[in-house]
């Protein structure tokens, strides 16, 4: 037991050296190539297990043969052992390139190509993270590009539509400084509804800009769906008399929601004008709301005739005009246009706003083509019992 006892110290000894020479040199490598380092990491320990087993040797008075056996056997176990972590570190050395060329692509046009020679566990996983992160910046810049487009458009638009009206008031105004207008009453009363259209415009960006910046503050209450139906039916009634077309609310199922009555009645405000403006004389717009699940499904259908397949996906997007395929609406006496989806102002603001007061209330908006015409669809969250 004694000699035991002294072999495992000398053998201690002897390894603990070499241990402390391998941790000073792992230290001093640990900002170089992970080869080297795993391999220091092997010489390491053939020089802990040879000096060991010398120590030992020697303290056992083998002899001289049986010496040179010993470390005959050692000296070949060492050389098999840093070759094979000499290779294992190449491979990974290699690997880790090929990853890293790969890493370079993140974000491209062509999006993330992944190495083509197999790779560790690690490195592997690596390498999915790195083409799922590739992705993810591949469609965060596919919407930057997107909102860019659609600010650009805005401000054409708005820009645009603000000129028209602009040139009018002057125009009016300088006719009635003159005394040349024949009807002054007329003139002012005109002047009173351009501004008041002005004045939609900004307050619809307002509104808009607050839904973007999510400064809406909600003031959410319990009511029923039938109520908010009948409240915005109520709301566009004259407008709908005054077009000729009929407003019908028949499939409504008085389910309960916890929204906020103002603006979900703003939002049904909005499909409504927009569906009487594009829906042509002695046409009927449709109200109904059903339950899915849960969720609660109000739905507003037009006769405007549809909307191009390949402009559904933009048609809540800001500043959005509808296409050819709505109904034209001629000017006025007065040379003004309706906007087709944005109401009054043309700016494409409404459905903006209706898009994001719904997803404000944890909700979802969209729309698709009927017979005749189409659905605008919003689905809120049913009330808790």
């Amino acid at each position: 037991m004694k000699d035991l006892l002294q072999i495992a110290l000398m053998a201690a000894l002897g390894a603990g050296g070499a241990g402390l020479l391998g941790w000073a040199a792992v230290r001093w490598l640990r900002r170089r190539s992970f080869a080297l380092a795993l391999f220091c990491v092997a010489v390491v320990t053939v020089l802990a297990v040879t000096s060991g087993t010398v120590a030992v040797a020697q303290a056992m008075f083998l002899s001289g043969h049986d010496l040179g056996v010993v470390i005959t056997v050692l000296c070949m176990a060492s050389v098999v052992s840093l070759v094979t972590a000499a290779l294992l570190g190449r491979q990974v050395v290699t690997g880790s390139r090929a990853l890293t060329a790969a890493a370079r692509t993140v974000g491209s046009d062509t999006g993330f190509t992944a190495p083509d020679r197999p790779l560790g566990r690690e490195l592997a996983q690596l390498s999915q993270e790195l083409a799922a992160t590739s992705a993810r910046l591949a469609e965060s810049r596919s919407r930057e590009k997107a909102l860019e487009s659609s600010r650009r458009e805005l401000v054409a638009w708005i820009s645009h539509d603000l000129r028209t009206p602009l040139a009018g008031l002057r125009a009016m105004a300088e006719a009635l400084e003159d005394g040349v207008a024949e009807h002054p009453d007329r003139y002012l009363q005109r002047i009173r509804t351009e501004v008041e259209r002005l004045t939609g415009m900004v307050d619809d960006l307002f509104e808009l800009s607050r839904i973007q910046a999510g400064a809406l503050c909600l003031s959410l209450s319990r009511v029923s769906v039938y109520d908010l139906v009948d409240d915005a039916l109520a709301g566009a009634y004259p407008l709908a008399r005054q077009r000729g077309v009929r407003l019908e609310g028949q499939w409504v199922a008085a389910e309960p929601v916890e929204v906020d009555s103002r603006e979900i009645t703003r939002v049904l405000g909005n499909l409504l004008v927009n569906a009487i403006r594009a829906t042509p004389a002695d046409g009927v717009v449709a109200v109904s709301a059903r339950r899915e699940a849960d969720e609660v499904v109000l739905a507003v259908t037009d006769g405007c005739g549809g909307i191009p397949e390949q402009d559904l996906p933009r048609v809540f997007e800001t500043g959005w005009r509808a296409g050819t395929a709505r109904t034209p609406r001629p000017a006025d006496p007065w040379g003004r246009r309706e906007g087709p989806e944005g109401g009054d102002t043309g700016a494409g603001l409404g459905l903006a706003i209706v898009r994001g007061i719904v997803e404000a209330h944890a909700g979802r908006a969209w729309v698709r083509n009927v017979v005749g015409g189409c659905c605008f669809e919003i689905a809120l969250p049913v009330a808790p019992a």
